[in-house]
């Protein structure tokens, strides 16, 4: 298991951008398969995106596709997610999350997951 840490989230108006990062520890973080989640107040945490460590696939939730790009820096440690387009239906608390299962989409394919950081979409 890893540990993640998010960070980037806040206060945006409709139609902007916003950037989240995950930091994680760990010196096998190149062979992690990366997701982020959201949960939205008074409902289930969804999926949203995937980062697959095998050749770098990416699969995103139909909500979000064109709008929201996933990627990673092996370097660094950390992946990312540029939101652009936002929506106030993309208000959630976004979770990052990691798992050995390359092409994992499901929560129950991922072990570590980070503590969450609050995106607010609205006027």
């Amino acid at each position: 298991q890893v540990r993640l840490v998010e960070s980037g989230g806040g206060l945006v108006q409709p139609g902007g951008s916003l950037r989240l990062s995950c930091a994680a520890s760990g010196r096998t973080f190149n062979t992690y398969t990366m997701g982020w989640f959201r949960q939205a107040p008074g409902k289930e945490r969804e999926f949203v995106a995937r980062h697959s460590w095998i050749g770098g696939s990416t699969s995103y939730a139909d909500s979000v596709k064109g709008r929201f790009t996933i990627s990673r820096d092996n370097a660094k440690n950390t992946v990312y997610l540029q939101m652009n387009s936002l929506k106030p239906e993309d208000t959630a608390v976004y979770y990052c999350a990691a798992t050995v299962v390359a092409y994992g989409r499901l929560e129950t394919d991922f072990r570590s997951w980070g503590q969450g950081t609050q995106v607010t979409v609205s006027s």
